[in-house]
């Protein structure tokens, strides 16, 4: 089968650029014997850069960009000539994606919206040429200091979807046929589990011309937190969502257990998201009746708003968007995301789940080759000044 265009998690060794040598000259002049020292200082290697981009909605244009390097500084020359600054690198990512360390899944930083920009690595400085360090004791300095060598990392760029509304619920629980009933998206929607493989965003319209932003996952089934079935790749998707729509099918034995056995898996996964608002869904109602319906709402909790809907009849849609936009614009809801900063608690990943995930990696590039620069060892040697 064709690979999918949806590629949200990829590995990029990234390498900055080092500084450039500081110069070691004297000046020379026919009318000027004792010039004394004029070698310039070395330039700065180049930096690596996240920038949030809008156009992008995955990470697909990075799947095959294993390797970015930033450009070395120049040396400093004669004439207290100052070496070049290296090229910076910027990456474009879509917003809403997460940076860790490949080696230790250490949480390094995360591009919140379009054009913010986040140094990944820093370039080395410059040297200082022998000009910057003569003195009236010491007219003709005869050494120089070497650029500061560059920064390395293998890097795990990690998407998580920027949305209003998450949607939390077991395989075949009607998700998609929700999505595709109150937006234009048209997920694959069909009478098997795991009909939906990868994550998709819906705007769904309100009154008077609003909207709000709703994402779809795979199912959770048990155990996803521990890697079963196709959550915990996905789980991370709704982490960013300020409220979760919880859906469990009306045919279902016990309501309430399923769940608290989707709340279980969120908090395993990630404790802070049992933070957000919270609505759960009944779905396929039209295969309910009245007297039913009220004998599963008593069983229901009664700290969270339930409703009953169909996405097939249209039962209970009006009702159900009612209830998510006053929750999405209730003042709780607000002051939570002001006092997060609009951000997430971002754990650390475990270094052994992370090489699993790219056992079959394998770098383009020679990471061990030498640099350009590396047989220019002889950083001292003063020029030949009998010529």
């Amino acid at each position: 089968m064709p690979e999918s265009n949806f590629v949200d998690y990829v590995k990029i060794f990234c390498r900055s650029g080092k500084g450039g040598r500081g110069s070691i000259h004297l000046h020379r002049a026919k009318y000027q014997p004792n010039g004394g020292p004029d070698g310039g200082d070395g330039g700065r290697g180049g930096n690596v850069y996240l920038r949030g981009n809008h156009n992008y909605w995955t990470l697909l244009h990075l799947r095959y960009e294993k390797h970015v390097f930033a450009g070395h500084g120049g040396n400093g020359s004669k004439c207290c000539s100052h070496g070049s600054d290296g090229e910076d690198r910027y990456i474009d990512v879509p917003p809403g994606t997460v940076a860790y360390n490949a080696e230790t899944g250490k949480y390094l930083c995360d591009v919140e919206r379009d054009g913010q920009v986040v140094m990944l690595l820093k370039g080395g400085r410059g040297g200082l040429g022998n000009w910057q360090f003569r003195t009236s004791t010491n007219q003709a300095p005869r050494y120089a200091q070497p650029g500061e060598p560059m920064q390395e990392m293998m890097v795990i760029l990690e998407l998580k979807l920027l949305a209003d509304v998450g949607l939390v619920g077991f395989p075949n629980a009607g998700k998609s046929t929700l999505v595709s009933a109150l937006s234009s998206a048209r997920p694959k929607i069909a009478n098997y589990p795991f009909t939906t493989m990868e994550p998709s965003l819906g705007v769904v319209p309100y009154r008077e011309g609003k909207s709000f932003v709703m994402a779809d996952i795979p199912g959770i089934i048990e155990g996803a937190a521990e890697g079963r079935g196709l959550g915990l790749r996905f789980l991370r998707h709704i982490e960013r969502n300020s409220l979760l729509l919880f859906m469990v099918p009306g045919d279902t034995d016990h309501i309430a257990k399923e769940y608290r056995i989707l709340l279980g898996e969120l908090e395993k996964f990630n404790p802070g998201m049992l933070d957000k608002h919270r609505i759960l869904a009944v779905t396929k109602c039209d295969l309910l009746d009245d007297e039913l319906i009220d004998m599963l709402r008593a069983e229901l909790p009664d700290d969270l708003p339930v409703c009953f809907i169909s996405a097939v009849t249209g039962q209970g849609i009006e009702q159900l968007k009612d209830m998510l936009w006053e929750e999405l614009n209730s003042e709780s809801n607000k002051l939570q995301s002001v006092s997060e900063g609009g951000s997430i608690v971002h754990r650390d990943r475990e270094a052994l789940t992370i090489a699993s995930d790219f056992a079959d990696w394998e770098p383009d590039y020679d990471l061990d080759e030498a640099d350009d620069d590396s047989e220019e060892l002889d950083v001292y040697d003063i020029e030949d000044l009998e010529d």
